[in-house]
């Protein structure tokens, strides 16, 4: 078991260290999620090597079978030309060559038997191996790989950078290594089979290993064929944009040798369904996507196979009829990147399809709000593997909190957040009410109507707009003002009152303004001029 080192006991036990432990415990983690990874490469590569070993052993077994196979045609050869000598002369060779003959084929009935034994040893072994990989395989893409994508897709929101792609690379090169060793041992014992063949179910049982690890590298080759960097979520027509795509297992699988060409095109949510229910499309794209094909380039140094498209561009956008109160910025789009390659000299071709993050597309930068609040919702709430691109129409207030404190930290570049009481002052505004407990907004839901579609009462702007307007103002004009604490900006009217009312003339307070988006509302105290002298 685990021991916690007493220092870190030490800490949690004085209570200001809470975050010391828990990133201790991820530390703790992680290290032994790698280890168990690690260790079932360790595995895999006995197997494999062990599989290795022992067909050697069955090749050479059968070219002894078939040199004396070879031997008993010739017995039989001498048998037949026995009987053109006379009886005396046939009766004194023939009883030792009979015998010789029941000594060798004796010999190649038992040897028949152990080769097949062998045959199907292996191919248990084989099974085996398969099914630790294809179970290293599940762990590395359908975890691994998809906790990556979602910090990506965190990232988009401004949480921590996703990291890199190196340790998941090295793994997927590792399996693609171990999946192509294994795969050239199965053909390998096919072959031996052709060779001889020898009734029994190993022919069924070499197909079906086949099948399977054929199945296992489509899954992994099209699995890798990821993007690295995304494009813009908030996507300006005319306006020059970049993304890259890597496959993960390009150097491994030598795909360089002849650098496989990658073509970007944006499609609709509509069009993205039906590309995932591999519904024939027949190539429909939404738009124009200027420099939009792109060669692969494998780099030396760092082993990456990747294409890097720097300045694409969309010239034009078709929209698809909008749904009752749904506008423009409502609209998700997505980058569809696909490519065709070879490996193993042809022997199996892959086309490979990836989707980008949704995008909004716009037009003018008047839009950018609008589509800003529909790429954070997204971002923010996307559940693994959604039908393109649903999400909840409704969220916890709590969870809000978490997905708009982490833009506002990343759009004012500030490690100071949004604190209980602003977020109170925020569930005041967004609920049209007058609590001061945080614990009356835990339960509450806001539904993407209240976020971003219908207006706060009384104004002519919804509680993004508001909430995007007080980011833009913070991060332009107050940023050194956040930082050090000297602004609280969430309190309204009567609370700023409250605070002023017992504070000496002269004194001021500046609160981020309820009636215009992105203004300042300054109060202070002074002497009352109608007071009685």
């Amino acid at each position: 078991m685990h021991q916690t080192h007493p220092l870190h006991r030490a800490e949690a036990r004085q209570g200001g260290h809470q975050f010391e432990l828990s990133g201790v415990r991820m530390m703790d983690s992680m290290s032994q999620k790698y280890q168990q990874i690690n260790q079932a490469f360790e595995e895999l590569r006995l197997l494999t090597q062990d599989t290795e070993n022992d067909l050697r052993k069955l090749q050479h077994n059968q070219e002894y079978f078939i040199i004396q196979y070879q031997e008993s045609l010739r017995i039989q050869a001498q048998l037949t030309s026995l009987a053109t000598l006379p009886p005396a002369d046939r009766q004194l060779r023939e009883p030792a060559l009979l015998s010789k003959r029941a000594t060798v084929e004796a010999w190649l009935t038992r040897e028949a038997n152990t080769l097949q034994k062998y045959r199907l040893d292996l191919a248990e072994k084989h099974q085996k191996t398969l099914q630790l990989l294809r179970k290293q395989q599940t762990i590395i893409l359908d975890d691994e790989l998809i906790q990556w994508k979602r910090r990506q897709q965190l990232a988009g929101n401004g949480g921590p950078p996703e990291g890199g792609l190196d340790i998941l690379q090295s793994w997927c090169e590792k399996l693609a290594e171990t999946i192509w060793q294994n795969r050239q041992q199965i053909r390998r014992a096919e072959h031996l089979r052709q060779q001889l063949p020898i009734p029994g179910p190993i022919e069924e049982l070499l197909n079906e290993l086949n099948s399977t690890i054929t199945d296992i590298i489509s899954a992994l080759v099209t699995s890798t064929f990821i993007i690295e960097k995304q494009p813009p979520q908030v996507l300006k027509t005319q306006t020059k944009f970049a993304a890259t795509v890597r496959l993960l297992v390009g150097g491994k699988l030598n795909v360089h040798m002849n650098p496989p060409q990658v073509k970007a095109t944006i499609i609709s949510e509509q069009q993205a369904k039906a590309l995932l229910k591999n519904e024939n499309t027949r190539n429909d794209s939404s738009g124009e996507i200027l420099n939009n094909n792109c060669v692969m380039e494998y780099h030396q140094t760092t082993g990456t196979l990747s294409a890097h498209f720097r300045n694409m561009s969309l010239k034009r956008i078709k929209r698809s009829d909008r749904r009752g109160a749904e506008s423009v910025t409502e609209e998700k789009f997505t980058i569809l990147f696909e490519s065709q390659f070879s490996v193993g000299g042809n022997e199996l071709v892959f086309q490979v399809k990836t989707l980008s993050l949704p995008v909004v597309v716009i037009v003018h930068g008047s839009q950018d709000n609008n589509a800003t609040a529909t790429v954070l919702w997204d971002n923010a709430f996307a559940e693994p593997g959604r039908v393109p691109f649903l999400v909840p129409d409704k969220v916890l207030w709590p969870q809000l909190c978490d997905a708009i404190n982490m833009k506002y930290k990343a759009e004012v570049q500030s490690n100071r957040g949004l604190s209980e009481e602003n977020l109170v002052f925020l569930a005041q505004k967004a609920f049209s009410s007058s609590s001061n407990n945080p614990d009356d907004y835990r339960n509450m839901t806001m539904t993407w109507s209240q976020f971003n579609r219908e207006s706060l009462p009384g104004r002519n702007f919804t509680f993004w707009q508001w909430f995007d307007g007080v980011m833009e103002l913070t991060k332009k004009h107050l940023k050194p003002h956040w930082n050090d604490g000297a602004i609280l900006g969430f309190v309204n009217k009567q609370q700023a009152q409250d605070m002023l009312m017992s504070k000496p003339n002269g004194t001021f307070l500046l609160r981020f303004s309820d009636s215009e988006i992105g203004g300042i509302t300054i109060a202070w105290v002074a002497e009352n001029p109608n007071k009685a002298g």
